[in-house]
């Protein structure tokens, strides 16, 4: 019987295709991987074999495996290295444009799912989904963002937007500029929120103040400021929680 010289077998560029009589090894491990996460779940794999599978389509004929558990080691966990900047995610040797893109597609489907938890619906009485979609959108980011939900009378959302990023611990807000946006949406209420890339979601002095002459600036325009959430990857904190606004 001829053997198909292995310099036939499709190659990904830069790698190599280890074969054997069954093929090469991880055809029978991306196998069992499918099997596992369609029979228990994703709870039942670590986050290096959740982000294998994400990479089983943009590298179809190469161990995964060694760039998971790179990626993990680089970042922390699956949602940091979906959260990630593309340029550092191209930094991981092994990362092209083709696996940015699909990554980054996974983020915002998970953005989009956890917005869908807001929708029709008032959002003081589904506060567990703004703090899961605040959570989702930001914790996990590499840099701070300042975002605002405007909120209608019945306080359904209309507008979630980001009105700056900024550096790891800083992003300018100017009161006058969320006191337009507002009033040109016709909001009668908001929720401010921001991250902490630190993790840690205490609310600084500068947090404070900023909020605070946000109030001042909305308050003879009728427009209500619910609540400040803060967002890390070690939790969240309320600035009216606290009692602090």
């Amino acid at each position: 019987m001829r053997h198909r010289p292995s310099s036939d077998l499709p190659v990904e560029a830069g790698g190599s295709v280890p074969a054997g009589e069954d093929g090469p090894h991880y055809l029978g491990h991306r196998e069992r991987l499918r099997a596992r996460f369609a029979k228990s779940g994703a709870d039942a794999l670590p986050d290096y074999e959740l982000l294998e599978l994400v990479l089983f389509r943009a590298i179809p004929r190469r161990d995964v495996k060694p760039l998971a558990k790179a990626l993990i080691r680089r970042f922390g966990s699956f949602a940091e290295v979906v959260s990630a900047e593309p340029s550092r995610l191209a930094e991981v040797e092994g990362i092209g444009p083709g696996i940015v893109a699909d990554l980054k597609l996974i983020e915002a489907a998970g953005h989009r799912l956890a917005r869908g938890a807001l929708s029709d619906r008032p959002l003081l009485s589904s506060w567990s989904a703004v703090l899961d979609y605040c959570r989702a959108t930001m914790a996990f980011s590499s840099r701070e963002q300042f975002r605002i939900l405007f909120l209608d009378k019945r306080n359904h959302l209309i507008a979630d937007e980001v009105q700056g990023r900024g550096t790891v611990d800083h992003t300018p807000v100017y009161p006058r500029e969320v006191a337009r946006r507002a009033l040109e949406l016709a909001a009668t209420a908001i929720i401010l929120a921001h991250n902490h890339p630190s993790g840690d979601p205490t609310p600084s002095a500068t947090d404070v103040k900023m909020t605070r002459e946000i109030i001042g600036a909305l308050d003879p325009l009728k427009i209500v400021v619910h609540d400040h959430i803060i967002v890390g990857r070690d939790g969240h904190a309320s600035l009216k929680g606290l009692k602090l606004i």
